[in-house]
């Protein structure tokens, strides 16, 4: 994992302000409060301001990075360049196609693209970026403890429809698929292999991962609701922490797939104890 302890190191873009030699987490920053801004308005209902604004970000960023020599800032630019564009996809698929289970699909894959080339960019191991598969089976059932809880907490706080219309095999299957290899895997490789790890260079271990959850809930501005805001920040912690403890990618995914197989499939089909009680 590509940690740094120490916050107060200074920036590899020699940035100033009024004489003040501004540091990584200072710089990392600016385009992290654009993007609570962009999301804030979303949920305020000001549409165009908040796609206009997310819009914005990576151009800045992108301009901004030509004066910067390749370092952590610059990396942790490229991390942040995915919200807004997953938060651009995200609102725009569904003008294409009516929302349904496989509307993910349309929505995450075309994301694989940015992640391949940032990590190839940063020249990312498969270890670094949490392929550790040799760790995810003792941990299977941790998994789908947390992921029914999380998705618990937020079936009673959003309320959604489930995606599939039975508990069928071909159905738990397909939501399954979609949840764990498209929503989970894909989200986990934005959030925790390149945003967390750039994140906890610049800000420290423990901000890092705080920072990153904050920006997790932020991205479900969409509901509309406050609690879940918080909710799914406390998601995000919990699923960087474990990210933290054991780097392994497949763990994260796993869990975050449950959360959704839970949240969009089974609890509204079944209940929230699932048929047991």
């Amino acid at each position: 994992m590509l940690i740094m302890e120490d916050t107060n190191i200074e920036s590899a873009g020699n940035f100033s302000v009024f004489h003040h030699r501004m540091k990584d987490w200072e710089i990392v920053s600016v385009p992290i409060v654009a993007i609570v801004i962009a999301e804030i308005l979303l949920y305020m209902g000001k549409h165009q301001a908040g796609i206009f604004l997310h819009v914005m970000i990576p151009l800045g960023m992108a301009v901004s990075s030509m004066w910067m020599r390749e370092s952590n800032v610059s990396f942790s630019f490229e991390a942040l360049a995915m919200l807004p564009i997953l938060r651009l996809v995200n609102i725009s698929m569904p003008v294409f196609t009516p929302m349904t289970l496989y509307l993910y699909i349309y929505i995450y894959a075309p994301l694989l693209i940015p992640v391949f080339v940032i990590a190839r960019r940063q020249r990312l191991t498969l270890k670094e970026l949490g392929f550790t598969p040799e760790k995810l089976y003792p941990y299977i059932p941790l998994a789908l403890v947390v992921g029914y809880l999380i998705g618990l907490g937020e079936y009673n706080t959003i309320r959604v429809g489930s995606l599939i219309p039975d508990t069928s095999p071909l159905n738990l299957l397909k939501i399954s698929f979609v949840m764990f290899f498209f929503v989970g895997l894909v989200e986990e490789l934005i959030f925790r292999s390149l945003l967390q790890t750039r994140l906890q260079a610049s800000f420290g271990m423990t901000k890092g991962l705080v920072v990153t959850g904050a920006l997790f809930g932020m991205m479900h501005s969409g509901y509309g609701s406050v609690y879940e805001l918080l909710l799914t920040g406390f998601a995000g912690i919990v699923m960087g922490y474990m990210f933290q403890k054991t780097g392994s990618l497949p763990l994260i995914a796993l869990t975050h797939g449950a959360v959704n197989v839970f949240l969009f499939g089974l609890i509204p089909l079944l209940g929230p104890g699932l048929g047991f009680f």
